[in-house]
């Protein structure tokens, strides 16, 4: 199996290459040749296997340079209940009738990034040392929340690696910014940016293609990587939970072999739903793929249109991991809609960095259409539905997998689908505190933060997990704030302490 570039398709590398380049030197997203199979029989048998020989499995479709026992030295080291509270890594929740929710936040971060980010530190080391790699690779990492502590963790004190995130001053939760100011680790830094996650993602993205910051780190022996979902090693592993959670189902006996599902996921940076996409190409039984958004409903727009554009009014909101308004991995899916047409991609990619505007051709239109559904919802509706799922059914969900029930639930009430549906739940509702319990109280609260937690907890029944509880006692580590125009300055500037 080798990987293109979604922007110059001569480009043929290996998934080691893929992995520890993470983006390709013109700029372009790796994407693999071809979309590897799997059986109905393969499905069935995956069902019968732990969590990490399914990773390991549908790993080896892809990771055709990577030996058997490679493959297994990571699944085996990121998928074990020393970095996930359950046997089972991800947990389906029944929520209702057909309607499964997918519980991707057992990890040591509370959120689904720790399923592609305990296992990418392992690909990315695995991947240097195959291709005779002896530079140290620097980590750069933009988050709108979710990725960058999910990084951190993965990667701290990993030998041959430092990590830098970016992320948006006033663009996450407060839980979600004190996991990455009290972060641990030797090799491990963390910088706010006066901005918004685009400009963090933009400002990486920058630095990354720009020769003389890839000089300057040559000649000190380093050079970059990244743990966004632009690294194909940080989506691959999200494209197992889809293969998992369907035969999971199989083997349970809610779905029948070869019954199609409908998948709704939450997303605003395209990955998460992009890896159901590729499942279903494998070969999983997908009716409909949902996209969720929250106000900013970019991917909205796009796919009910066929016009990207990002020239809109920006919100901050209580799902923060979806304040996105350019969505990286979109195209990787437009790569593969126009037949790897790397001409269309770099015209249209051009003008959205240039105008903030593209639209598709007439073709790709019906391909989304065939493919996606998608909707979205406000603050006041996101809170409402953690308020309506809470009574109805004492589940206590957080403000991003409620953007997914209430998406789902006009999507229902529209077409008339009742197709059984597994919903990604992204994130413990404890990483969002604030909105979650002026959801479940009706009210706002004026406690602080750890008081929300433990009101919650009393409120839901659910176990406070010990990395947040733990956070309450941790020092800040970090605190630097700069404008997004530092940004390239400010990292050499640590790469040269």
């Amino acid at each position: 199996m080798f990987y293109n570039s979604t922007r110059n398709s001569e480009v043929k590398v290996k998934s080691a290459e893929a992995i520890t380049q993470g983006i390709s030197a013109e700029g372009g997203l790796f994407v693999p040749e071809s979309i590897p199979q799997l059986t109905l029989d393969e499905i069935k048998a995956i069902g019968d296997m732990k969590y990490a020989d399914r990773a390991a499995y549908v790993f080896s479709k892809y990771l055709t340079d990577f030996t058997d026992a490679e493959i297994h030295y990571c699944t085996d080291n990121a998928y074990s209940t020393k970095n996930f509270e359950t046997e089972s890594i991800s947990e389906i929740a029944h929520l209702f009738d057909g309607t499964y929710m997918l519980e991707l936040w057992h990890g040591p971060t509370c959120a689904f990034k720790d399923m592609a980010l305990q296992i990418l530190p392992y690909f990315l080391t695995t991947s240097a040392k195959k291709i005779n790699l002896d530079k140290k690779i620097v980590i750069l990492v933009a988050t709108s929340g979710d990725t960058g502590k999910a990084a951190l963790e993965g990667f701290k004190d990993v030998e041959g690696t430092s990590i830098l995130v970016f992320y948006p001053e006033d663009g996450v939760s407060p839980m979600q910014k004190r996991q990455m100011k009290t972060q641990e680790g030797s090799n491990v830094g963390v910088c706010a940016i006066k901005g918004n996650f685009d400009d963090c993602q933009n400002g990486v993205k920058a630095i990354f293609t720009n020769d003389d910051v890839k000089k300057a780190l040559d000649d000190k022996g380093m050079m970059f990587s990244s743990a966004n979902s632009i690294n194909w090693g940080r989506l691959l592993p999200q494209i197992v939970y889809y293969i998992s959670s369907y035969a999971e189902l199989v083997k349970d006996g809610e779905i029948q072999l070869s019954e199609k599902i409908n998948i709704v996921v939450p997303t605003g940076n395209f990955g998460n739903i992009l890896a159901a996409y590729y499942a279903k190409h494998m070969g999983i039984p997908v009716n409909k793929l949902i996209c969720a958004s929250n106000i900013n409903n970019v991917l909205t727009d796009f796919i009910n249109t066929g016009i990207y554009d990002r020239n809109r009014q920006f919100y901050a909101t209580v799902s923060p991991s979806m304040d996105i308004l350019i969505s990286s991995n979109l195209e990787r899916l437009l790569y593969l809609m126009t037949d790897k047409n790397d001409a269309v991609i770099r015209e249209w990619f051009g003008k959205l960095a240039t105008d903030g505007r593209y639209e598709v051709s007439d073709a790709v239109k019906a391909k989304l259409k065939e493919e996606f559904s998608a909707g979205f919802c406000d603050d006041g509706q996101t809170k409402a539905t953690i308020s309506s799922i809470y009574k109805k059914y004492s589940y206590t969900c957080d403000t991003h997998t409620a953007v997914a029930v209430k998406v789902y639930k006009d999507y229902k009430e529209t077409t008339g689908d009742k197709t059984k549906t597994v919903i990604a739940s992204t994130a413990s509702p404890y990483k969002f505190s604030a909105a979650v319990l002026e959801a479940l109280e009706g009210k706002k609260s004026d406690i602080d933060e750890y008081d929300k937690v433990e009101k919650i907890a009393e409120l839901s029944n659910i176990p406070v997990p010990a990395a947040l509880a733990d956070l309450k006692n941790k020092p800040e580590r970090f605190n630097d704030t700069i404008d997004k125009e530092e940004q390239k300055d400010y990292v050499l500037s640590k790469l040269s302490n």
